[in-house]
């Protein structure tokens, strides 16, 4: 048991602090319309580009993912080293033009190489939020701020719904033939232009913000900006990145060797799952990005002893990092499969005939009846849990992680409810409780390892979870769901699939969780004698 400050005793957050979260919270949102909105088009995206369900799985995941991942490492250590608003600005800038030309894809080729930059794009945001998030407001408060932070991700997932269904609908009203329609474009092509345009604008808000002092609010006060910190972004740029990581690598002291015995491992491992399942694009890019973070991680240990002891060399951290990653593989392929299964479930398909005649389309009625309910429990539940978490943390060292281990519980009964049910009218009064309990864990998460390192490791701590979050939840959840649809010709047995993780994910949360408050009072020493 901790003791509770008073009101009086915890420090007090500014005014521009809260204005910083709320420009932080829009970027999120922003980041979530331009990933999230392929659910909605989906259907659309599947007819036109003749498309099934794993390469549906593998556009809204591991194209994205993989390389939201492994840039988010060199541009985690690039916030902890530069101006963070700058970086945000500069990403944000990125992937909405990149979400914008996703609208002019022919094939599944460019169109996943448009997914690929929406990726890179993306990668700068969280990790420098998480940073500046941790310098505006005291540990006492840091799980709450985040967590409205984390907000912004399940209203831009929500908004994604109705706007991409908007503009589905209005565009297919408009121009029935879509070789008479601007630039030729296909309805699900002129959503992901409407909604990638405006980002672009965004960025020029955000280059404006200013920057605290890093470090200062837990008494570690260092400099904004380092020397040499666009040097060191390619450094570990290289240290990350096929194939210039064997450069990297070479230059450290009996480096290479394990690291082409991963690098062969990888290999076969590619191999072997593309042969079984035929699905080559998703294994090639899942095991490069193993290859490269294995890389990179050799040469942190080199370069930064301090860091890579505080997160790699910590079992309890990376064990976080997986178990937290383990939660978003059931989440992002839950939320994203949910839009599709209702079309083939309940309607026709995105142009239901019967609805028509009254004037509407399927997407546009899902999209509105689920998107606006899921944002507002998703987002209420992830605010919540951040409240609660904040407060069972003050009260023993693990209640953060209680609070993610409660949802991965909470929400499993309703799953099973939603993909079992013939009644339309329960499936949409019943999601959002699936989407409030699974959104509980978010801030608590990044809180928890934040707290376990040092301030000027706190962007790469945070690029390390969207490490777990991508690699282990983005890059495999959707692909496994849709693949095992695919195989069944079901997508609810796509989803029931899902649930052979959550067992391995509450052990490994309860064993990392026994050792929190010993981690975070040696963080310090063990840095040091690294």
């Amino acid at each position: 048991m901790t003791d509770e400050p008073t009101a009086a005793d915890r420090p007090r957050v500014s005014g521009y602090a809260w204005y910083a979260l709320i420009l932080f919270v829009i970027v999120y949102i922003f980041n979530f319309i331009d990933r999230q909105i392929l659910s909605i088009l989906a259907e659309s995206i599947k007819a036109d580009l003749k498309l099934d369900d794993a390469q549906i799985g593998f556009l809204y995941g591991t194209a994205f993912a993989v390389f939201y991942a492994l840039f988010g490492i060199p541009l985690g250590r690039l916030a902890d080293s530069w101006y963070r608003g700058r970086l945000m600005a500069i990403g944000l800038a990125l992937w909405s033009s990149m979400t914008a030309l996703s609208g002019f894809a022919q094939n599944f080729g460019t169109l996943a190489v448009a997914r690929v930059g929406v990726g890179i794009g993306e990668a700068s945001a969280s990790p420098a939020a998480f940073s500046m998030i941790a310098d505006y407001f005291p540990k006492e408060r840091r799980a709450t701020a985040l967590s409205i932070y984390s907000s912004g991700l399940y209203i831009g997932g929500g908004l994604a719904l109705p706007l991409g269904g908007f503009v589905l609908a209005s565009w297919g009203r408009a121009y029935p033939n879509a070789a008479a329609a601007p630039l030729g474009l296909e309805p699900w092509q002129a959503a992901f232009v409407a909604v990638g345009l405006p980002g672009i604008l965004l960025a020029a808000w955000i280059w404006s913000l200013k920057e605290p002092l890093r470090g200062a609010i837990d008494g570690h006060p260092s400099e904004i900006v380092r020397p040499n910190a666009w040097r060191e972004f390619g450094r570990e740029l290289a240290a990350i990145i096929p194939p210039l990581t064997l450069l990297s690598v070479a230059r450290i002291p009996g480096a290479i060797v394990p690291n082409l015995f991963i690098l062969a491992g990888c290999i076969a491992g590619a191999f072997l799952l593309g042969s079984v399942t035929g699905d080559w694009p998703q294994w090639f890019a899942w095991w490069t990005g193993i290859y490269a973070v294995s890389s990179w991680t050799q040469s942190l240990k080199h370069r930064d002893p301090g860091t890579h002891r505080l997160i790699w060399g910590t079992p309890q951290f990376v064990t976080l990092a997986i178990g937290f990653g383990s939660i978003s593989f059931m989440t992002y392929a839950v939320a994203f499969w949910i839009p599709p299964y209702v079309l083939r479930t309940f309607y026709t398909g995105p142009t239901d005939a019967a609805l028509l005649l009254q004037g509407r389309t399927a997407a546009e009625e899902v999209s509105t009846l689920f998107g606006w309910s899921a944002a507002f429990a998703s987002a209420t539940g992830v605010i919540l849990g951040g409240i609660v978490s904040d407060k069972l943390r003050r009260r023993h060292p693990a209640g953060r992680v209680y609070v993610a281990m409660a949802s991965v519980v909470l929400p499993a009964p309703a799953v099973y409810f939603l993909f079992t049910t013939d009644n339309l009218t329960n499936f949409y009064l019943v999601a959002p409780y699936v989407g409030l309990c699974s959104a509980l864990w978010v801030g608590a998460a990044v809180a928890t390892l934040q707290d376990l390192v040092l301030p000027r490791m706190r962007g790469t701590a945070g690029a390390t979870y969207v490490l777990g979050t991508s690699l282990v939840g983005l890059a495999l959840g959707p692909y496994f769901s849709g693949k095992v649809a695919a195989l069944t010709g079901s997508l609810a047995t796509g989803i029931f699939a899902l649930y052979i993780v959550p067992p391995f994910t509450l052990m490994a949360l309860w064993l990392a969780s026994r050792k929190l408050a010993e981690l975070e009072a040696t963080r310090e020493e063990r840095a040091t004698s690294a």
